[in-house]
């Protein structure tokens, strides 16, 4: 089930795994398909949305799930992060996948995107939602003659109760690049890393799979096909970030699947797909290693998170 909404803003799709209830459901604005809002089961909010965030056409929205196309950060000549998040999309299906709904958006050239980036191209960006779960699915296409290369992210901003209470776990030994200190080449050292002041970490060819822990509550962090994780939470520089309030790094930490360090290449008509799956599980139930979690469909006989396909 889903409908779109026209808020006072922009355009919203509402994704419901449940009729008329905002219980496992997802808010997506086809403002760069932007994820705004993800409640799983118990009822609660998993995503930070800044209550300062700007909804306008050519404007990105602080919070939720920014698609990160085709430049991460300042890496390149376009806009910070790229256009696709400051694009409109259009909704191209919906549909049931087992016990969950899902909705896919699509983006397409124009002649706009091809006045500052000239590659013919289509992106297919599916969210799924159901239970406790999250999956993002994003998938680029190479509809030109000619090749090309991109960096991709899914910037998640993900709603915590206190920043200081917060231990992601898994990337212990992983590499990484330290933005915050002129992208200093680094390697975590111990177990869980804990945010005690700016974040702003890029870790590279970073395991696939890692936990957000808060007290009693465990969130399930698992990507395919984006070979990096991004981790980041601005502290006290959040004071002169003009749509976010001063303490609001308390609230929220970014952790996202993205391909920074290698941009991905693609040859005409081939193309790369890769996904991101969040699962809440609530205090007491842990993770649970048979569940299963994959809501992961498949296309073209391509093997997830192998080099381009064709």
């Amino acid at each position: 089930m889903g409908d779109m909404e026209n808020s006072a803003e922009l355009a919203r799709y509402h994704l419901r795994a449940r009729e008329d209830s905002d219980l496992e459901s997802a808010v997506i604005y086809l403002h760069g398909a932007h994820v705004t809002s993800w409640i799983p089961e118990d009822g609660i909010e998993r995503l930070y949305l800044s209550k300062r965030a700007v909804f306008q056409p050519g404007k990105g929205i602080r919070g939720g799930v920014p698609v990160i196309f085709p430049q991460f950060s300042t890496m390149g000549s376009l806009p910070r992060h790229g256009f696709a998040r400051t694009t409109a999309w259009t909704l191209a299906a919906e549909g049931q996948r087992g016990a969950y709904r899902f909705a896919v958006f699509a983006l397409e050239d124009d002649s706009a995107a091809r006045g500052i980036w000239p590659h013919p191209f289509r992106i297919e960006y599916t969210v799924l939602v159901g239970g406790n779960a999250l999956q993002l699915e994003l998938r680029v296409n190479n509809t030109g003659s000619a090749a090309f290369s991109f960096q991709a992210a899914l910037h998640t901003y993900l709603a915590v109760g206190n920043i200081e209470n917060v231990e992601l776990d898994g990337l212990d030994g992983a590499a990484y690049w330290d933005a915050a200190e002129n992208f200093a080449p680094k390697t975590q050292a111990v177990p869980k890393l804990r945010i005690a002041g700016e974040t702003d970490r890029v870790y590279l060819d970073a395991p696939d799979v890692i936990s957000l822990n808060e007290g009693e509550r465990t969130l399930h962090i698992e990507k395919t096909g984006f070979p990096d994780t991004v981790v980041w939470n601005a502290w006290h520089t959040a004071a002169g970030i003009g749509d976010m309030e001063p303490d609001d790094y308390r609230r929220y930490v970014c952790v996202e699947a993205a391909a920074v360090q290698h941009a991905i290449s693609l040859e005409p008509g081939q193309f790369w797909e890769a996904r991101k799956l969040y699962i809440h599980f609530p205090p007491g139930k842990g993770e649970d290693a048979d569940a299963n979690w994959n809501l992961w469909s498949g296309q073209d006989g391509c093997e997830h998170g192998d080099p381009p396909c064709s």
